[in-house]
């Protein structure tokens, strides 16, 4: 077992930062990932919107980037999955899925959020068998087939034009009559002829034997119903947080987010969270970078207290 200022649980846009922040500062903190550095953006083909990129830089490379320069500041990183916190007392326990035990100071969650599924009977048993939540992961297994992507949104826009570069075609399905999507994603879609939008449409069946083979759709407006022929689908309908580990611990708003103040804390004293896995209006790498430092900054100003009053 091992003692550290701090110990931060996730290593996406809002952990590494977090943890720069906080070894810059002068106090010892660990991060525990568990699988690899920069979380969903290393996911995506490319990042287009951050400062300092202006023609836009590989989802892994930012990741890479970030993971080295938070090294270079002290930073320790291990490859474990957390499988238990105890967050309330003034230290702090984290258990992983290795079996180790680490004590803190103060904790950042930094955990972000997951692809929501779809909720569709038989939807477990082809995640890997034709279905999938990561075009940029398993696009090439689809290189010149006919494939579906569910959702409206940047990741769903995203998810297309990448795979539209690799397959035969590319059913976009979405709910709405309109994509959720930023402008120039949308536009981009709309423009792409090997793009076939699927308006006012949902997916209502999974269909396939051992394989997925076709997907039940049915349109919202006419209730119409028809079979749709593909060889996989990627799905990108949402998120939702992964808060498994502080429920019962924190307080969580209506959808699961972790709820904090401006400054990253929680209810609990010692513990912050940062990024997608808490309530903020906004969802993207830039907010989760900005989020890593605060939280940093309020762990940096609530360890300084703790040394005065020790000194006191």
């Amino acid at each position: 077992m091992a003692h550290y200022d701090c110990i931060i649980v996730g290593g996406g846009p809002a952990g590494l930062p977090a943890g720069i922040y906080t070894c810059r500062a002068g106090f010892r903190a660990l991060l525990f990932e568990r699988m690899f550095a920069g979380g969903q953006i290393t996911t995506s083909t490319r990042l287009e919107n951050f400062p300092g990129f202006p023609e836009g830089v590989d989802g892994p490379q930012f990741g890479s980037l970030v993971h080295d320069q938070a090294t270079a500041a002290g930073l320790a990183l291990e490859y474990d999955e957390v499988s238990a916190l105890t967050l309330k007392g003034d230290v702090k326990r984290v258990q992983t899925a290795s079996g180790a035990e680490h004590t803190a100071n103060a904790v950042i969650c930094a955990m972000g959020a997951r692809r929501r599924p779809l909720g569709l009977d038989r939807e477990d048993a082809f995640r890997g068998a034709g279905l999938s939540y990561c075009a940029t992961c398993d696009g090439a297994f689809f290189r010149d087939k006919t494939v579906a992507v569910v959702g409206g949104g940047d990741t769903a826009c995203e998810d297309a034009l990448y795979l539209a570069r690799l397959t035969k075609a590319v059913h976009l399905i979405h709910r709405r009559d309109t994509l959720r999507a930023r402008g120039v994603m949308a536009e981009r879609v709309k423009r792409d002829p090997r793009i076939d939008i699927r308006w006012d449409t949902v997916v209502e069946e999974l269909r396939g034997g051992e394989r997925l083979e076709s997907l039940g759709l049915r349109d919202q407006k006419t209730g119409h119903r028809q079979e749709l022929p593909v060889d996989g689908v990627f799905l990108a309908i949402g998120l939702e947080p992964q808060t498994e580990l502080v429920r019962g611990q924190l307080v969580l708003d209506a959808l699961g987010y972790i709820e904090t103040d401006r400054r990253m804390r929680t209810g609990v004293a010692g513990v912050f969270a940062a990024g997608d896995v808490r309530n903020t209006p906004l969802r993207q790498v830039v907010t989760a970078a900005a989020d890593g430092a605060l939280a940093a900054t309020s762990v940096i100003e609530y360890l300084e207290e703790r040394q005065s009053a020790d000194d006191a």
